[in-house]
């Protein structure tokens, strides 16, 4: 008999234990722009979560090392010392302080990245860039991950504002927890008190530059690396195939489908993506750390811009300071990222919605 096949929504059934072969269409009911965009906002919003746990302690030792005041000595030699403090100060846990809005944060920008991502596919589409029966190439998945992070940096910087506020209290100078622990809520009243509506937007810039850029990478080098493995898998298959002298029996991998890969492929293209975004735009991130880490109750005439942050690093620590915390952020988004784009693209695959 021949293998049942797919064609335009309908699957061919065959009767077992016949010699005949017996077509009974099944209609399979088409999937739609909505639930694509439902599939995007909970399988985004779990592996954000997901990815957010495992690199929320490195993220704490980043962001204080990141906004230590101007004067010398510096309060962290650097991020062993800084961990080291950190638990003498607070205990382990202490490295989770603050966790519930970045939580939250993870879920809306996982969520979104992966949402607009797709309809920055769609728009590429609609735009004729690429016919429709045909994978997008690489140089437009790059551009569709820049539009994804720029729509996403407007959802994203109030969040990281009350994030940052919470983990490193008094301004910069690393308080314990027994003395500024600080909460949410109480931090959002603080900074709409203070700075109104507008304020949760201190730092905007930043995100957006680090967002554009950085998400450009992400998406971007995700796909460069799979695609450079799915070329790899093809020559090795045509090699095996020609030793064993069945040539032309290859195992195709569709440029559509990364599960089709290995799971350790998965796993590097993810954490090449991380690694990526963190390490190419990260001065724009450490500039936003120093703006949304200074005391909220400052004169408003204080209030520190982009340029006169990244101003005042460079005349403190030069280039190296812009790079602060640089090395301990590419290694945590290693498995950080790797999970996020096993656990969402595992879920799409097993978990299909209708």
């Amino acid at each position: 008999m021949e293998p049942a096949t797919t064609q335009q929504g309908s699957l061919t059934a065959e009767a077992p234990f016949s010699d005949t072969t017996i077509s009974t269409p099944v209609q399979i009911k088409p999937r739609t722009a909505v639930m694509e965009a439902v599939e995007d906002i909970t399988y985004g919003s779990v592996a954000g979560i997901v990815g957010k746990y495992i690199e929320y302690p490195f993220d704490t030792v980043k962001v204080r090392l990141q906004s230590q005041p101007d004067h010398l000595p510096l309060r962290y030699k650097g991020p062993i010392d800084c961990f080291a403090q950190s638990i003498r100060a607070d205990g382990f846990l202490g490295l989770y302080r603050g966790i519930s809005a970045p939580l939250v944060g993870a879920a809306i920008e996982n969520s979104s990245l992966f949402f607009w991502e797709r309809m920055g596919r769609a728009v590429v589409y609609a735009s004729g860039y690429t016919p429709r029966d045909q994978p997008l190439p690489l140089s437009a998945l790059w551009m569709t991950g820049a539009f994804s992070g720029a729509m996403t940096s407007f959802l994203l910087t109030p969040i990281e504002l009350v994030k940052c506020k919470i983990q490193v209290p008094e301004g910069g100078t690393g308080g314990t927890a027994a003395t500024t622990a600080l909460k949410p809520i109480p931090v959002i009243k603080d900074i709409f008190r203070h700075q109104g509506l507008r304020g949760f937007w201190h730092g905007q810039l930043g995100t957006l530059i680090r967002e554009s850029g950085g998400c450009a990478a992400w998406f971007g080098s995700k796909e460069t690396v799979t695609e450079l493995f799915r070329e790899w898998n093809g020559r090795r298959q045509r090699r095996l195939a020609a030793e064993a002298g069945t040539a032309g029996t290859e195992i195709l991998f569709p440029r559509d489908d990364s599960d089709s890969l290995p799971l350790w492929q998965q796993a590097v293209a993810g954490a090449s993506a991380g690694m990526s975004y963190n390490f190419l735009f990260f001065p724009a991130d450490t500039i936003k750390s120093r703006m949304q880490t200074t005391p909220i109750g400052q004169a408003p005439g204080q209030k520190t811009t982009f340029a006169g942050e990244a101003a005042a690093l460079w005349k403190q620590a030069g280039l190296t300071g812009f790079y602060r915390g640089c090395g301990i952020t590419v290694l945590r988004s290693v498995p950080s990222s790797a999970f996020i784009f096993m656990v969402y693209d595992g879920l799409k695959k097993y978990f299909p919605m209708q």
